[in-house]
């Protein structure tokens, strides 16, 4: 009878040997954790923390906010004498400064149905902000004269304390125009934009305004 059974239990013995050599070699190929992958992850998340961070350049933006008035000169024709409109403007942070929200008003001189020139009430916005990431100014600009969007990229210059903006824009179908825009911060209650039209002659001065701040 113990004859009979010592084949059984040599059977029986040899497939726990076999499963236990498969499930040690399956631990083996098993993965492991990849500390390399975790550090990299940890890094990056901490790279994007530091990118999301107001710096120096936000400040120079914040130094916009408040209420001001303006003085707008505006060519129609580059050897033609320019229209001159009044307005006021108000910028304001959001986000914990990383971006400046500001908001004109004014009445503008335009053709009316009759094609007769009247005040028609104007209304723009900007948005600005410095993109860590691209290591540039960001800006767009809408308003209620037209649908569109425009977005500007820009540098500044601390020896001159000069933005200066490079975009484009396009008031008719097909028609796109590069425009520059700069601004110089005189002062803390001053400052000058100019903006630019790239046409088929060349550069062309379309707007110049000064802002005075009141509060």
């Amino acid at each position: 009878m113990k004859n009979c059974q010592l084949p059984a239990y040599l059977t029986a013995a040899g497939l726990a040997l076999a499963l236990s050599t498969a499930c040690m070699a399956q631990d083996n190929q098993s993965p492991k954790p990849d500390t390399k992958s975790n550090v990299d992850t940890a890094q990056m998340m901490a790279a994007m923390a530091e990118l999301a961070k107001p710096g120096e350049n936000h400040k120079l933006l914040e130094t916009t906010t408040g209420s001001w008035t303006y003085k707008m000169k505006w060519w129609t024709a580059p050897d033609g004498p320019p229209m001159e409109v009044s307005g006021t403007s108000t910028t304001k942070s959001l986000m914990d400064g990383r971006y400046f929200v500001s908001e004109h008003a004014s009445k503008m001189p335009m053709p009316g149905p009759d094609g007769k020139m009247m005040d028609m009430d104007f209304k723009g916005m900007s948005t600005e902000g410095y993109d860590n990431v691209k290591k540039k100014f960001v800006a767009s600009w809408i308003d209620n004269m037209g649908t569109g969007i425009m977005l500007m990229e820009g540098t500044y210059d601390a020896a001159s304390k000069k933005l200066t903006y490079l975009g484009e824009e396009e008031p008719m179908p097909g028609m796109k125009m590069k425009v520059r825009q700069t601004i110089i911060f005189t002062d803390k209650d001053h400052r000058v934009m100019e903006y630019y039209e790239l046409r088929g002659t060349g550069e062309v001065k379309v707007m110049a305004i000064e802002y005075n701040r009141t509060n």
